[in-house]
């Protein structure tokens, strides 16, 4: 994995780099887009392997994340400020007929993201139920006491290891430190802000958005998901969706990235191939 850096709307942002090997210089471009105080390490378990070889990889820091800098604007610390930011890596970059793939906070930046995208190839969303309001954040996500953490500005080691534990299966022995200080080194202002801008309505309206879309949108989930409603997911509108229904991943949580790679890449690399076909 190479680490490299562009600047978007006046500031840097770092990404990871995978490049395709022998035979596969012509592959299709794969980016991914991590959660909340998450950073582009996460998708290491999937891109350092066999499908970073296959695909070319683009794993993006958010503003604020991993090795990103601060937002200038704590308002772009919110849906619309990252979905900009995304859209102008991918023009940047010259991937704008990529895959897009979205973990939690950066699935629903990938959904705000798409209608700019109409060149995709088609999108990979997890642990990011599409909304239209506030509202239905309550039906969308399960109850659970690490959410306050993931949307404070301050947070001790021992509310991350919450966090953490929330993003698995229940009792999973998943060694958890670098989501723990992946954590602890997010900009706390991003939580806290991006907590208010939800909170007050301030993203698109992802129903309406994922009702249009005429890409190909696979929607994975964690059979064992302690924060997102599988009931929710199955009782949208997808007209597009992969296969027709909800890719329940066993054995995983909100992470299956992390919990389950083999089964999540088996599940990424069948999408696109599928593109392919």
């Amino acid at each position: 994995m190479q680490q490299s850096s562009v600047e978007i709307n006046g500031q840097r942002i770092s990404y990871l780099e995978s490049s395709p090997g022998p035979g596969h210089e012509d592959a299709r471009t794969v980016v991914f887009v991590h959660g909340n105080s998450s950073s582009a390490k996460t998708w290491l378990p999937v891109v350092q392997g066999d499908f970073g070889r296959r695909f070319r990889c683009l794993a993006v820091d958010l503003p604020g994340h991993g090795q990103s800098e601060p937002a200038r604007d704590h308002a772009d610390y919110s849906l619309p400020g990252y979905a900009s930011v995304l859209i102008g890596f991918a023009k940047e970059l010259g991937v704008t007929d990529a895959v897009f793939v979205g973990w939690s906070l950066g699935g629903q930046i990938v959904l705000e993201a798409a209608p700019e995208l109409p060149e995709a190839a088609g999108f990979v969303i997890f642990g990011a139920p599409p909304v239209a309001t506030p509202a239905q954040m309550g039906e969308a996500f399960l109850p659970h006491p690490a959410m306050g953490a993931l949307f404070s500005e301050h947070v001790s080691k021992d509310e991350a290891e919450l966090a953490a534990a929330s993003f698995t299966a229940p009792g999973s022995g998943l060694d958890l430190d670098e989501v723990v200080a992946d954590i602890l080194a997010t900009d706390g202002a991003a939580r806290a802000a991006l907590g208010a801008s939800a909170g007050a309505g301030r993203f698109a309206d992802e129903l309406a958005i994922v009702a249009a879309l005429r890409q190909p949108v696979a929607v994975l989930h964690g059979a064992e998901e302690q924060l997102v409603s599988l009931e929710y997911l199955r009782g949208l509108d997808f007209p597009a969706l992969w296969r027709g229904e909800v890719q329940v991943i066993p054995g995983a949580g909100h992470a299956p990235h992390l919990e389950a790679p083999e089964a999540f890449v088996a599940l990424l690399a069948g999408f696109a191939v599928d593109l392919a076909g």
